[in-house]
């Protein structure tokens, strides 16, 4: 797969058959219409094209409204995107200026005039241009008019999408990873560097390693105790995650994301971590002290094993 990140970039792409938006998470959904544009490209002998932003729209449109939460970073995206055997992806940076051009504009000057469109595979309901003032309909007019085809994906294939987006995202925010996993066809993972914590767990007997998520922007499934796979510089470990607040500890402290690496033992500051999510073993909770905390963690731990041998 071939990455452009501007549209001066995108240059000798055999009859582009082009697709457009997010792609958050490249899930089960999604990958039907990367299927569909491929069938479409491999037709008219041409190449598949997503054509997608970045920062998210939303970022840029409304920027003081923090509640988006992305299910893959960028970095995460592409590797999804190029699994899936995309040709090429065309990510143009979003600004408000992009945001006014009018519907008719961005047709003749964007698809047509710089990436040379042969074909859009589109959604039933895609709208775009300034105020969202073009439609399928003008779309299909402009095809005509500027020589390109416009093929429609199905209504059921659209918005199998957007209900696969929203359930992910609920199910991640109740702690079902198992269930976001079935709907995005793979697990979800946190990746970022491990950070110095205040080393509570090593007093406990369960040394912890905190992740600082790279992206603030990802979303953090919900509180409670996991089994996961760890995967290090030197290899993948099995382990058992917390992410909350430890009510134990008194609560409102800062959430944190720090895992319990099984066979492992040294210093991992500083060093990248990625955590891979197999199934939530409990929700968080506030236990009557220390030693209560500590014989629960020996029965997270047992239970972890089981996930961790039970998905090997």
């Amino acid at each position: 797969m071939k990455i452009h990140t501007d549209l001066a970039s995108f240059v000798g792409v055999n009859r582009p058959v082009l697709t457009t938006g997010t792609f958050d998470g490249v899930h089960r959904g999604h990958r039907t219409i990367l299927h569909r544009l491929s069938e479409v490209a491999r037709r008219e002998h041409g190449e598949s094209v997503l054509f997608t932003f970045h920062p998210h729209p939303r970022m840029v449109l409304f920027p003081g409204d923090d509640a988006l939460r992305l299910l893959s970073t960028q970095e995460e995206k592409i590797a999804l995107l190029e699994e899936a055997g995309l040709d090429h992806l065309l990510v143009v940076p979003f600004s408000r200026q992009f945001s006014r051009m009018h519907a008719i504009e961005y047709v003749r000057d964007v698809l047509v005039g710089a990436i040379a469109v042969h074909a859009i595979v589109i959604g039933y309901d895609h709208r775009f241009g300034r105020n969202r003032e073009g439609d399928l309909s003008l779309l299909h007019q402009l095809g005509e008019a500027y020589d390109f085809m416009v093929e429609e994906i199905p209504a059921q294939e659209v918005d199998n999408v957007k209900v696969s987006s929203t359930k992910i995202r609920q199910a991640l925010t109740d702690g079902e990873v198992h269930l976001a996993r079935e709907l995005l066809g793979y697990p979800y993972r946190l990746s970022g560097v491990v950070v110095k914590g205040e080393q509570v767990g090593r007093t406990l007997g369960f040394p912890t390693a905190n992740l600082g998520v790279v992206s603030g922007d990802k979303l953090v499934p919900g509180d409670g105790v996991y089994a996961v796979r760890v995967t290090l510089r030197e290899g993948g470990f099995g382990g058992m995650l917390y992410i909350g607040e430890r009510p134990t500890l008194g609560g409102g402290l800062q959430r944190t994301i720090e895992v319990n690496i099984f066979d492992m033992d040294r210093d991992l500051y500083g060093e990248p971590m990625t955590l891979t999510f197999l199934d939530r073993i409990r929700p968080d909770m506030r236990f009557s002290g220390l030693e209560a905390l500590k014989e629960q963690l020996h029965l997270d731990r047992a239970n972890a094993l089981d996930i961790l041998t039970r998905t090997a």
